[in-house]
């Protein structure tokens, strides 16, 4: 099992972060690794919403299914993962006392034996660690840019 945590801090309250992660077909907007997110069903935001992203890492691609799992505004975005890689994790937001807002991402996943199952999931946590490095860095750019009109 792959254990991945990123955070950053956000210079914006946990209310305009989750204005620019609540609609989550946009996060192919500040994910480098989702190319595309298509929604299985009418729902679109809160528990039980289920879609497919596809993810692309280096030369790999695969779709993840994905379904919500928490929806707090504000506060938590649960999903797990039911396609190929299965796991959960989410988006933790929490307001700092000095200004701004932690945004933290963790996420358990685990990855079938075709790609290197224990062996495959210490490697592609490392990747995936620093991918979403970038996506956080990449989020706060899009919050703070947003923030300061």
């Amino acid at each position: 099992m792959a254990r991945i945590r990123v955070s950053t801090t956000i210079a914006a309250t946990p209310a305009e972060i989750w204005a620019s992660i609540d609609d989550i077909a946009t996060h192919v907007d500040w994910m480098a690794d989702a190319k595309a997110i298509r929604f299985r069903g009418s729902q679109r935001q809160g528990v039980g919403t289920s879609f497919e992203c596809d993810t692309r890492v280096g030369p790999l691609g695969l779709t993840d299914l994905m379904e919500i799992t928490d929806w707090r505004p504000g506060k938590r975005m649960g999903v797990r993962h039911v396609g190929v890689v299965k796991g959960d994790g989410g988006f933790t937001l929490s307001r700092r006392r000095r200004g701004g807002t932690r945004f933290t991402w963790s996420e358990r996943l685990v990855f079938p034996w075709w790609l290197g199952g224990p062996i495959g999931a210490a490697v592609g946590s490392e990747l995936l660690r620093l991918i979403w490095v970038r996506n956080l860095h990449n989020l706060k750019r899009i919050v703070e840019s947003r923030s300061s009109h």
